[in-house]
C-alpha cells in the first residue's frame, strides 16, 4: 500500500497552528506585561513611578531570558499533541485503506473495523455494505455462469448423441430409396427424388454438426505436429478454383512460402474451405475472389476476400454463431448456418483468431495463426 500523506498534512497543520498560537502568546506577554505594570503605578507618587519603570524593565528582561526555554517546551508539547491528534484522525482512514486493498483482491474476510460514530465511521459502514453487495453479486454471477455452462454442455451432449444416432437411419433411408427407385413407377419417381434430396440434406447437417463438435472437443488438445499452412492454402485454392470458375468467378491467390503452424493441416484446410465456399456463394456475379497468406511478425495471416453485398454491421458479431444466417433471403436452403461456426471452432482449437470485415462492397475473412516454433521472424505482431 502506498504511504498515506494525510497524516503528515494533519500533523504539520496542527503543529504549526499550535506553535503560532504559542509564539503570539509569548509576544503579547513580552510586549504588554511591562506596560501593564507601568500603567498600574502611574497614579502613585513619583518615587513609586520610577520604581515601576525599573520593575517593567526587569520583567521584560526576565521574560526575554525565559523565552527560548518556554518556546522550546511549548514546541515539544505542541508536537506531542499534534502527533496524538494526527494519529487519532488518520488511524481509521488507514484501516479503511488497508481493508479496501484486501477487498480489491476479493478477500471475503475483509471488513472495515471502525467504531467511531462520526463521518468516518459512516464511511466504513457504507464500504462494508457495498463490498457485501459486490460479493453477493459475484457469487450470483458465478452460479449463473455455471448453470449456463452446464446447460450448454448438456445441449452439446444431446446434439452430439442425436447426430450419431441419426447417421445410421439416414443411411438406411438413402439406401432404401435407391432400391425403391429400381422398381418404382414413373409417377413415383418424383416422391423418391424428394426423399433422397431431404435425406442428403439431413445427412449434410448431421455431418456438419459432428464436425463442429469434434472441432470444439479438440480445443486445447492440438496434435504435436506442424502443419504447412502455405501448402494447405495452395491445396484449398486449387480445390476451389474450378468451383469458383463454374460460378462465374476467378479465384486469385498469393501464398507466401514457408508458413507453418502447430496443429492439424487437414482441419485448417477445412476452415479455409468454409471461407472459400462462403465467398463463392456470396460474391457479386463476375467479380474475382482473392486468397492471401502472408507472414506478419510471429503470425501467419490468411485472408479470403470477395466483392458483393455488405454484411450489416449489427449482424457481424453473430456470423460465427451456430445456426446463424445473416440474410435468409440469400440462402438456398442447403445452408444451416454451421460453416462459419465450424471454421471458428477449428481456428480457436489452433489458438488463432478469426474475424470478418465488411464494408464498401468488400467482405474479408481473416484468420491469424501463431507460427510454429523456429518459423518466426522478428517484427510487429498483427492480428
Amino acid at each position: 500500500m502506498k504511504n498515506l500523506k494525510l497524516f503528515t498534512k494533519i500533523f504539520l497543520y496542527t503543529f504549526l497552528v499550535m506553535l503560532f498560537v504559542t509564539v503570539m502568546a509569548h509576544v503579547f506577554l513580552y510586549v504588554l506585561a511591562p506596560q501593564m505594570t507601568v500603567s498600574t503605578n502611574r497614579f502613585v507618587e513619583g518615587a513609586i513611578i520610577e520604581s515601576a519603570v525599573n520593575t517593567g524593565i526587569l520583567i521584560k528582561s526576565a521574560i526575554g531570558k525565559a523565552l527560548p526555554v518556554s518556546l522550546l517546551c511549548c514546541a515539544i508539547i505542541s508536537a506531542g499533541c499534534s502527533l496524538l491528534f494526527s494519529r487519532a484522525m488518520t488511524r481509521p482512514i488507514k484501516q479503511i485503506a488497508e481493508t479496501t486493498e484486501k477487498m480489491e483482491k476479493l478477500d471475503k474476510a475483509a471488513i472495515c473495523v471502525v467504531h467511531t460514530k462520526d463521518e468516518i465511521g459512516e464511511l466504513a459502514a457504507r464500504v462494508n455494505k457495498l463490498y457485501a453487495s459486490l460479493l453477493s453479486t459475484i457469487e450470483n454471477l458465478e452460479e449463473e455462469k455455471q448453470n449456463v455452462r452446464e446447460a450448454e454442455r448438456s445441449k452439446i451432449d444431446f446434439l452430439r448423441a442425436a447426430s450419431h444416432e441419426l447417421k445410421t437411419p439416414l443411411t438406411v433411408i438413402l439406401s432404401s430409396a435407391d432400391l425403391l427407385r429400381r422398381s418404382a413407377a414413373p409417377e413415383q419417381e418424383a416422391y423418391i427424388d424428394n426423399i433422397q434430396a431431404e435425406s442428403r440434406r439431413m445427412r449434410s447437417l448431421v455431418e456438419d454438426m459432428l464436425t463442429l463438435f469434434r472441432a470444439q472437443k479438440s480445443a486445447g488438445t492440438l496434435p504435436d505436429t506442424t502443419a504447412d499452412v502455405s501448402e494447405t492454402a495452395v491445396t484449398a485454392a486449387l480445390r476451389f478454383e474450378p468451383v469458383a470458375f463454374e460460378a462465374g468467378h476467378l479465384l486469385e491467390y498469393d501464398i507466401a512460402p514457408g508458413l507453418s503452424a502447430r496443429g492439424d493441416g487437414a482441419r485448417l484446410g477445412q476452415a479455409l474451405a468454409v471461407l472459400l465456399d462462403n465467398a463463392v456463394k456470396y460474391a457479386a456475379p463476375g467479380t474475382p475472389i482473392q486468397l492471401d497468406a502472408v507472414r506478419q511478425g510471429s503470425r501467419a495471416v490468411l485472408t479470403v476476400t470477395n466483392r458483393g453485398e455488405d454484411i450489416p454491421a449489427d449482424k457481424l458479431p453473430h456470423i460465427f454463431d451456430r445456426f446463424y444466417r445473416a440474410d435468409e433471403a440469400r440462402t438456398d436452403g442447403s445452408s444451416f448456418g454451421l460453416g462459419l461456426a465450424i471454421a471458428k471452432a477449428i481456428v480457436d482449437a489452433h489458438r488463432g483468431t478469426i474475424r470478418c470485415e465488411s464494408g464498401g462492397g468488400v467482405t474479408r475473412f481473416i484468420i491469424s495463426l501463431p507460427l510454429a516454433a523456429g518459423k518466426q521472424e522478428r517484427g510487429t505482431d498483427h492480428v
